[in-house]
């Protein structure tokens, strides 16, 4: 018989979680960083994002939990045609660059970093391979943009068969509709939508329900 994890306190068990940390880049997040260059975009909602995943991130470590921080790299040596055609220009999260790097929060040496050249984190990728050498079989979501990278990575991971949980306030997107719609669709669609101070609750209690009883 299948062992199907239908409530959120199963799925989130620490020893088979991964916390997904997506895109927390200078370009996607800090002023004078791409999208606030391009869009002129009001950046200062990622400072509490940052902050958020990295309390997240603490508590899933000392649970056990893999925390893996995936990394947009866009030069257009690595993008296909079309993403070329649609950005129009290059600048974005470039090799070496300010904007590429981690914007406040960054990976501590035990975490896992994906290093990716489109939205979705599991395209071209060894992201697939390394969670299930974890065991992982659900994928609690952070970062940026809700809409687009956050988006592309969580609908894949659902469709290879993941469980996915999505920190509410550990995500954003200067595009609300864009945010709002993504939130909806994963609430009606796909996973759980919820604060990171029941997450936390969550991943506390289950890391105590099967840690080992003191002799």
């Amino acid at each position: 018989m299948r062992d199907i994890l239908d409530t959120l306190e199963a799925q989130l068990l620490p020893a088979h979680t991964a916390l997904v940390v997506v895109d927390m880049q200078n370009d996607f997040c800090a002023e004078g960083g791409h999208i606030h260059r391009q869009r002129g975009s009001d950046m200062s909602g990622n400072v509490a994002i940052a902050d958020n995943i990295e309390r997240l991130a603490a508590v899933a470590r000392r649970a056990g939990m893999p925390v893996v921080w995936l990394r947009s790299v866009y030069d257009f040596k690595y993008l296909a045609d079309a993403h070329i055609a649609k950005r129009g220009q290059e600048g974005c999260c470039l090799e070496g660059s300010w904007g590429v790097d981690w914007f406040r929060i960054q990976p501590q040496p035990q975490d896992l970093v994906v290093q990716k050249h489109c939205f979705s984190g599991f395209q071209g990728t060894p992201l697939h391979t390394l969670l299930r050498a974890h065991g992982v079989k659900t994928l609690l979501m952070t970062g940026v943009a809700t809409n687009v990278c956050v988006d592309s990575t969580l609908r894949e991971g659902f469709f290879l068969g993941y469980h996915i949980v999505v920190a509410e306030d550990c995500v954003g997107s200067t595009n609300r509709a864009g945010h709002d719609g993504t939130l909806s669709t994963v609430r009606t669609n796909i996973g759980t939508v919820t604060g990171s101070a029941e997450l936390i609750g969550l991943i506390e209690a289950g890391a105590a329900a099967t840690r080992p009883a003191s002799a």
